[in-house]
């Protein structure tokens, strides 16, 4: 599974807990919004992280 940051984005926007961390990561740790959300990917999605699924989900062709 890779880092699309389309994806990233279109997750936080769909979820407030997300979106919480990211400021979270922003403010903390002084980061641009980019780079947070990377951040936010390697902690919370990628390795069989909580959000994962909902991101591999986005991945999935519509129809």
């Amino acid at each position: 599974m890779r880092y699309i940051q389309s994806q990233m984005k279109q997750l936080v926007k769909d979820n407030k807990e997300l979106q919480g961390q990211l400021r979270e990561l922003m403010e903390e740790h002084e980061l641009e919004k980019n780079f947070a959300l990377k951040a936010l990917y390697h902690s919370q999605v990628a390795d069989g992280g909580k959000y994962q699924t909902d991101y591999q989900a986005l991945d999935l062709p519509k129809g």
